[in-house]
C-alpha cells in the first residue's frame, strides 16, 4: 500500500490475502521492527500492553510445521499424506509469520475482557501495518492457536493464548472482493438524530 492512498480510500479495499497465495520476499528484520512499531498503536486500557510477539523465520518456519505435524499425528494417528503435508507445511505458506500472543489476566483496574479485545486490535493493526509497508498478510488461528500440547514448541508460556498468527509476504495475485454484511443486518439504530 505504499501508494500515496487516503486512509479511506485504503478502507474502502482492505482485504486479506490467503496465506498460500503469500510468497518471497517478506519483510526484513527493519520491515518487520517497522511494522511492529506501528502495530502496537492500539487502544491499551492502563498502558499495560497485554499482549507480545513471537517472529518465526527461515528454518524455524520448517521445524514448526514438522512439530505441527507430530502433533497432528498424536491427535489423528491415520492422518492421511495429503492432510500430512498441510500440517507440514502450515507455517511455510509466507517468509515471515507472526504469533500475536494474549497476555491477558486478572488485574486490579482493567477488565480481562478489555485486554483481549486489544490484543485483537493488535492483530488487525499488524495487518495494517503490513499493508502499509507494502506486504500482503492474513490473521489465521487455525488448530495450533488452541493446541496447548504445542505452545512450546511454539515459544508460548502457560496461561497465555494466542490471539492469531499473522502471515506476512508478498503476492502476485490480484485482490478478490468476498461478500460483506449489509449494514442493514449488522446495525441497530437507537434515537433521533
Amino acid at each position: 500500500m505504499k501508494d500515496n492512498i487516503t486512509l479511506i480510500d485504503y478502507l474502502n479495499v482492505r482485504r486479506s490475502t490467503p496465506a498460500p497465495q503469500l510468497t518471497e520476499p517478506g519483510p526484513d528484520r527493519a520491515e518487520i521492527e517497522e511494522i511492529l512499531r506501528l502495530t502496537v498503536r492500539v487502544p491499551d486500557h492502563g498502558k499495560i500492553a497485554p499482549w507480545r510477539f513471537i517472529v518465526y523465520r527461515g528454518e524455524e518456519l520448517k521445524r514448526l510445521g514438522e512439530a505441527a505435524l507430530k502433533r497432528a499425528l498424536e491427535k489423528t494417528p491415520d492422518l492421511g499424506a495429503d492432510y500430512q503435508e498441510v500440517e507440514r507445511t502450515r507455517f511455510t505458506r509466507a517468509p515471515v509469520v507472526i504469533a500475536v500472543v494474549s497476555t491477558a489476566a486478572p488485574h486490579v483496574k482493567i477488565p480481562e475482557w478489555e485486554q483481549v479485545m486489544s490484543a485483537g486490535a493488535v492483530c488487525l493493526n499488524m495487518l495494517f501495518a503490513a499493508n502499509a509497508n507494502g506486504f500482503a498478510a492474513n490473521w489465521l488461528t487455525e488448530w495450533v492457536s488452541y493446541d496447548e500440547a504445542l505452545f512450546p514448541e511454539l515459544g508460548v508460556k502457560a496461561g497465555e493464548k494466542i490471539a492469531g498468527f499473522i502471515y506476512i509476504g508478498s503476492t502476485t495475485f490480484p485482490p478478490v472482493e468476498r461478500p460483506r454484511p449489509q449494514l442493514s443486518d449488522v446495525v441497530t439504530w437507537v434515537g433521533e438524530a
